[in-house]
């Protein structure tokens, strides 16, 4: 039977603005990326949704990113790989002092929009990010698109990586995900999403803008806390990878 982790962005509120349906999705995730401050969330949101992870048994990881709040870190910038480094020790240090304080432990490390996409194909970023992951805690899980630099620098760095595919994100014929300025880079219908997360899951197998079928490996799927029904897609597409023969699951945690 085959096995996959289900993770969602989460915890991207900031102050009084909202996003997303935290405590609608976290009952079908296996896994939560909890932003930490650069693009969205703050120390009380952050903790908050620790605590909803706590409640659900979601395992708990630091979505870090490109310092950009106002773009929600979905702009790429001029940045150099120490720069990198030091940023995502800095966020992940955050995190942890929350989940500690919790009386729960950090799972994993994933980057988050521009940042995850430069590091899916610049090796030097990729490094710098791994190696800062390593550096804080060599036990922690390093998140990465499937296929990409990041995935291979996480393993040269000695850390247990996932590979990650998206449910409801639009691929390129080379495997990369379709830029979000494109039309059509997220698929918006649930039922076109829910088939390509069971595709995935149980074939390897996405289809590309042109029609062309990409091999997507992938250990772990994000359905995107931010979307419009996202309670509602994260629902169907946890029932329906199960009803495929699919057990849904985080590493290191019972199916």
């Amino acid at each position: 039977m085959n096995r996959i982790d289900l993770n969602a962005d989460l915890g991207e509120s900031f102050g009084a603005w909202r996003m997303g349906d935290d405590a609608g999705v976290m009952p079908w995730i296996t896994s939560a990326n909890i932003a930490c401050g650069f693009h969205a969330g703050d120390p009380s949101i952050m903790r908050a949704t620790i605590l909803l992870c706590v409640q659900h048994g979601v395992a708990i990881g630091a979505h870090t990113s490109l310092p950009d709040l106002q773009g929600f870190g979905r702009r790429e910038m001029n940045i150099a790989p120490d720069e990198v480094y030091a940023q995502t020790l800095y966020q992940v240090g955050a995190l942890h002092a929350l989940v500690r304080a919790a009386g729960t432990q950090l799972h994993h490390v994933k980057p988050h929009g521009a940042l995850y996409n430069m590091a899916a194909r610049e090796r030097g970023l990729a490094d710098a990010l791994a190696r800062a992951v390593r550096d804080f805690d060599p036990t922690l899980i390093l998140v990465g698109l499937a296929g990409g630099a990041l995935v291979d620098a996480g393993r040269a760095a000695g850390l247990a990586v996932l590979r990650e595919g998206f449910c409801d994100r639009r691929y390129q014929p080379d495997g990369s995900l379709t830029p979000r300025t494109r039309s059509g880079a997220v698929i918006e219908d649930i039922d076109g999403a829910v088939a390509q997360a069971v595709s995935i899951a149980t074939r390897g197998e996405a289809v590309a803008g042109n029609g062309a079928s990409v091999r997507v490996e992938a250990d772990s799927l994000c359905v995107h806390g931010d979307r419009a029904n996202a309670a509602a897609f994260a629902e169907r597409t946890r029932r329906a990878l199960e009803s495929a023969g699919v057990r849904v699951a985080a590493p290191g945690r019972p199916a």
